[in-house]
């Protein structure tokens, strides 16, 4: 693993403190990497919205759509 250094000013410090402190984290290091994973995560969403967004419009999503779903579901065997 990596390491990093990072400045921050007196009020951010003791806000990630309060946040390990309070979130039950063990490090400030385990609050930053959760933060990054998240903006990863909205990152990568953000892309597959605009991905969709910029595809064809597909067939409409009615009622015989989601009951098409519902019998698939059904007839999925749990694992």
């Amino acid at each position: 693993m990596s390491t990093m250094n990072i400045s921050l000013p007196d009020t951010l410090k003791a806000f990630v403190d309060q946040q390990v402190n309070s979130r039950g984290y063990g490090t400030s290091s385990e609050y930053v990497r959760e933060l990054i994973r998240k903006d990863q995560d909205a990152q990568a969403l953000r892309e597959m919205l605009l991905e969709g967004a910029r595809s064809p419009a597909g067939a409409p999503a009615d009622a015989g759509y989601f009951q098409s779903l519902r019998e698939r579901a059904a007839q999925r065997k749990p694992s």
